[in-house]
């Protein structure tokens, strides 16, 4: 069955859970911004072909609609997100909290949630939600059913690899879980370039601060980068991390700026690549907690 996912770290659990059933074409690729992505006529083409596309949802795709409505697209439709327990941005999480973009970071065409993403204002959708890997759970779940639903005589086939992937997923939640509560609680604070972490702060106790909002074409002005390195300073960040897909500058001043650790790269949005530790999703997971813990526990 020929599958299109969105981005890379869906490509990747499609492709574990339907192995040689299934050829996956993955739009946004590894080291990619979903956030700002242009379609191609190769991604017309791909959907074309394609009897199931799979996407996050909860706003994170704005350009999916358009793609969908140019190539005609007639298969399956599944957001693998359906069913998370929604996060919203909080008061006082995102210092550009209301500053208006030039063009809307998520859009909303395509699902359910009814919510404005003109700015990035309390109360707007997080649409990190693989981020905490009980989430990634819900989402092989509904890649296994969408699967099985377009290809029924392997629907047994992928329920059983989607089991055995929730099962590494188990054993690795609890394996992070435990690491970062050696973290000591004054530690426990960190900086990264956009909101992506919500999630897993909820899930693993690991406060973050972004530099931009929840897109990562957002960038602060020489006010609100001030705010960040005062907050930073208050809080006593202990680290400063980079995303693989962002421009590392501003993380590298407020380190100087507020004597943090540059702790290194935290991949958020998109896998890196094939043959690098953090090349399919619990790697990245794996790779993320490893590197916190490292960075925070000096």
């Amino acid at each position: 069955m020929n599958v299109v996912a969105s981005f890379s770290i869906l490509g990747d659990m499609v492709r574990e859970i339907g192995a040689d059933r299934v050829q996956v074409t993955t739009l946004v690729g590894r080291n990619a911004d979903p956030h700002s992505y242009e379609p191609t006529p190769e991604d017309v083409q791909a959907l074309t072909r394609a009897q199931l596309l799979v996407s996050n949802g909860l706003g994170f795709e704005a350009w999916i609609p358009r793609l969908v409505e140019s190539s005609g697209f007639a298969g399956t439709q599944m957001e693998a997100s359906r069913g998370v327990q929604v996060r919203h941005l909080q008061q006082g999480e995102v210092l550009d909290a209301g500053r208006k973009e030039s063009r809307p970071a998520h859009g909303q065409a395509g699902h359910d949630h009814e919510h404005d993403h003109d700015d990035h204002s309390v109360g707007s959708v997080d649409p990190h939600a693989w981020q905490d890997l009980s989430n990634g759970m819900i989402y092989a779940r509904n890649i296994a059913q969408a699967l099985a639903h377009v290809q029924p005589a392997d629907s047994a086939y992928f329920r059983q690899r989607a089991t055995n992937y929730i099962e590494k997923m188990k054993k690795l939640d609890a394996e992070v879980k435990q690491a970062l509560a050696a973290v000591p609680e004054e530690k426990r604070t960190v900086i990264t370039s956009h909101d992506a972490f919500g999630y897993f702060q909820q899930a693993y106790g690991i406060r973050f601060i972004s530099i931009a909002g929840v897109s990562n074409e957002a960038e602060p002005s020489a006010q609100e980068l001030a705010a960040i390195i005062d907050q930073a300073r208050k809080q006593k960040v202990a680290g400063v991390f980079v995303e693989r897909s962002t421009n590392p500058k501003l993380a590298q001043q407020i380190a100087r700026e507020t004597g943090s650790k540059v702790g290194g790269t935290l991949y958020s949005d998109a896998l890196g690549k094939a043959d690098e530790p953090a090349g399919n999703y619990l790697g990245m997971f794996s790779w993320n907690a490893g590197r916190l813990v490292y960075v925070l526990g000096q």
